[in-house]
């Protein structure tokens, strides 16, 4: 038992879950009237299509199976993804708090003129989810994210179908959160250039120092 406590001992990180979802559940009740409302032209372009809801939903499977694996297989990769996405959730909770903002996108399905599976899902989702606290969007950062780590991995190199499918499906949930209108398109273009900054923040130094050990050993 000590072993093993000792091996995952790293664990004490996603304590930050309970740290994040008090917060936002908290930001969830408060902001539902006074927000700054996040638009533009470019939004009443973008149609709503349902079928975006099977890729936004892969999310919470992707996100959980990214930081899974990288628990279990490198505890110093671990320790990036988790500082990248926790960083930057912590990062738009501030966000959130001192700058309230939200959008008035979503259609009104009655008036759809269809009706299926996905309309229902999506009916289910607009009654639980709130249109408030989007920008920047945790679904588009995080995804972009596990997509980085995942590029970044020393030991999937080799596994190059894995890192193009995560890479599409990466494009697919930024997609899916405007074709949902769960999100505005400015709310994906500022969880991009988050995870620009994060990037910078968390693997160009790493980057860096092994760019000196390499030259201080020869091997450049």
């Amino acid at each position: 038992m000590k072993a093993l406590i000792k091996k995952y001992s790293h664990a004490w990180v996603l304590i930050y879950f309970i740290f994040y979802m008090t917060w936002f559940t908290w930001l969830e009740h408060v902001v539902t009237t006074k927000y700054t409302v996040i638009h533009l032209t470019l939004d009443d372009y973008i149609p709503f299509c349902e079928i975006f809801v099977i890729p936004y939903f892969l999310w919470f499977a992707y996100i959980f199976l990214a930081v899974a694996y990288f628990f279990f297989k490198d505890r110093s990769e671990f320790y990036r993804i988790t500082a990248f996405l926790f960083i930057g959730m912590t990062i738009c909770l501030i966000t959130y708090t001192i700058w309230p903002n939200g959008h008035d996108l979503r259609p009104n399905l009655d008036t759809l003129g269809r009706s299926n599976i996905f309309t229902k899902i999506m009916g289910w989702l607009y009654s639980t989810d709130t249109c408030t606290n989007v920008c920047p969007s945790i679904h588009a950062f995080n995804s972009i994210g596990a997509c980085i780590a995942i590029y970044r991995s020393r030991h999937l190199k080799e596994k190059h179908i894995l890192r193009i499918g995560t890479l599409v499906l990466t494009i697919l949930i930024c997609m899916s959160t405007v074709f949902l209108k769960q999100h505005s398109i400015f709310d994906v273009a500022c969880a991009c250039l988050l995870s620009l900054i994060m990037y910078v923040i968390v693997y160009v130094p790493d980057y860096r120092l092994a760019r000196r050990r390499a030259r201080s050993t020869g091997t450049i």
